[in-house]
Order: C-alpha cells, then structure tokens, then sequence
C-alpha cells in the first residue's frame, strides 16, 4: 500500500434520476455542486480519485481535474453501462488498487458537509465491529417500517453513530471487508435490491413473518433470502453504522437527511457554482423536513 488515506471509486452518469433540491434541470452543475462539497469534506486527507465517468462529455472529465491533482486521479470511461455494471466496476477497481486498505463506493449525487468525512476514518478504526460507515442519515430510518428495529448506539467526541440495516449505494469500508462481503455486494450487479443486499449483510428484519407488513417489505426480505440464504444462514453479520447527525445527504428531494438546516448551507454554497442561482428554485420539502431538527 502507498500513502494515501483513502482510495474512491467514484460513479458519474449525465443524466438526472431523482429530484435533486438544487439544479434539477442541469447535471454538470449539480455534479460540481456535489463535487465541491465532497472535496470539501475530505479536508487534509490523501485520497485516490477512480472514478467511472459513464457516458459523460468531457466537460465532466475537466470538473475531476478541476478538484484533484492529476497524480491523484485516475478517470474511466465507459460507454453507458448502466448502474449495475459500474457498481460492479466499483467493486473490481477498489480490490484491485494497491493505494490503499481503506475504500469508499461514491454515488454522483451526494452533498457533504466540510471536513467532516476524516470521522467516519476514525470511527472505523476505532473499532472492531465497524465493518461499513454511511455518510447518511436517511430520512427512512425514522419513518419507514422495515428500519423500526432495535440497534446499537455509539458516541464519540463529535458524532453519535448507530447500527443501521441498510443504506444506499454510497459507503466506507476497507478492502478486507469487501473481499469478505463481495459475494453478496455482486448479486445487486444481477438484479437484487440494495436493500435486500444490505439485510443479507446486517441479518436485520429477515424473520419471515416481517413479509406481512406490507407489499414492498415482502419483494425485499424474499429477494435477500433468495439471493443470499447461505450468507443469512452461515455467514458473518456485518454491522452497518450510520451518523447522528447526518454528515452527508442524498440528493433526492423526498429523503433529505433530517436534523440539519441543508437550506442555508446549500444556499451558501450553490451561489459559489452559479452567481445566478436563485434561492426561490428550492423544492417546498425543506419546509417539511425540518420537523425532525
């Protein structure tokens, strides 16, 4: 392994898939805007920047060389293989590399808070059972029934954490874990649910019976135990932690991560992609969010 800290494998895509609370209607804008705050929370880290550039003009190629020194870059093209084969990518590039013990998968569409990622690192090294950290605190945690379950608690000097079952597609872990994991991370590449991946991992919410409660919770917990059942029956259980408040937030306007006043801060920083931005292009979902502050 060299020096660096942290080695990325960084997904980008031109197109819009979600309703994101800013730049909704322009890609290169809210890719920078996302950028910026991911450079920006990586502070005084040493970091390797893989990233799978997927159908982008280059236009996206100059945004990475804007942010990172060529040294610490190293840019892929692909010619639109969609968001399983470059998870998939994601995986193979991060085992691979030899920059680093200490890996993260990055979605193009997250927004962080300023040097903040360095304690996630040093949650994780702290710890023996820390196999996986999100950045994000996702607003179904609180309000969806396949989160309603016990978990552990954890505080630090700066951060409370908890466990969590599952998260996005977006998260830190080291090469170890992933060589470990890789078998049930790759059946999301053939067509699984993230959601019914991470429960195979976590070895939450996997009763049967949890089937009842509603149509979706019964597609996600059948599809972990077909996908999955020697790793749910055998296999190690993994614990998934997540931070308190949240350090990073999805930009899908419904699941805004709860307890933060994004707007101001997105606000702030929006202006500093686009002088011409106006603050009246928010979605209305800030106003309903901030319920859980």
């Amino acid at each position: 392994m060299t020096d660096y800290d942290l080695t990325v494998a960084y997904r980008i895509y031109p197109g819009v898939s979600k309703i994101p609370p800013v730049f909704s209607d322009n890609k290169l804008k809210l890719s920078e805007f996302c950028l910026k705050s991911f450079k920006d929370s990586l502070g005084d880290l040493k970091v390797k920047m893989i990233v799978l550039l997927d159908n982008c003009p280059p236009e996206y190629n100059k945004l990475f060389e804007k942010y990172f020194a060529p040294e610490d870059l190293h840019l892929i093209q692909l010619e639109g293989i969609g968001n399983q084969a470059t998870f998939n990518l994601q995986i193979k590039a991060l085992l691979d590399q030899k920059y680093s013990e200490r890996v993260y998968f990055a979605e193009d569409d997250y927004f962080y808070l300023p040097n903040k990622f360095k304690e996630m690192i040093v949650f994780m090294d702290s710890y023996d059972d820390v196999d996986f950290v999100s950045a994000y605190d996702h607003l179904d945690y609180y309000n969806h029934p396949l989160h309603q379950h016990n978990y552990e608690r954890r505080s630090t000097n700066t951060r409370k954490w908890r466990t969590a079952n599952s998260t996005c597609l977006t998260f830190l872990t080291t090469k170890k874990t992933l060589r470990d994991s890789k078998k049930v991370l790759k059946t999301y590449v053939y067509g699984n649910y993230d959601s019914s991946m991470w429960l195979a991992l976590t070895k939450f919410q996997l009763n049967p019976l949890n089937m009842r409660k509603s149509s979706e919770m019964r597609k996600i917990i059948f599809r972990a135990w077909k996908d999955s059942w020697r790793q749910i029956i055998r296999g190690k259980r993994f614990k998934l932690w997540t931070p308190l408040p949240s350090i990073a937030t999805h930009m899908e306007n419904n699941c805004i991560a709860p307890g933060i006043d994004w707007k101001e801060i997105m606000a702030r920083e929006a202006i500093k992609i686009d002088p011409e931005w106006n603050e009246s292009d928010f979605k209305l979902i800030f106003k309903s969010i901030m319920i859980y502050k």
